[in-house]
């Protein structure tokens, strides 16, 4: 239960930060989120969240390896969080 709850925040303010680098994109001279932050955040379980947000937000669509990238990080988040859930009982 507790991963369940995990992987929703996480998710949720990955989702949410796309949105805000969305909107950044917007005004020049404007702070932005890096991707190397962006593909951090998927990493670290907020794959579904940033996934979401570019489409949504159509945000970073255009870019192949976020495209091929974000995809590939759902798979290994849902891969390890099976394994921690089985083997760990977390």
């Amino acid at each position: 239960m507790y991963v369940a709850g995990f992987f929703l925040t996480i998710n949720l303010i990955a989702f949410l930060i796309m949105l805000l680098d969305k909107n950044k994109s917007k005004k020049a001279g404007a702070d932005r989120i890096s991707e190397g932050m962006l593909f951090f955040m998927a990493t670290m379980f907020g794959s579904v969240g940033v996934y979401l947000g570019m489409f949504a937000f159509r945000h970073k669509t255009q870019k192949w390896y976020f495209l091929l990238g974000i995809p590939m990080l759902i798979v290994q988040n849902i891969v390890l969080l099976d394994f921690l859930y089985k083997y760990f009982k977390i």
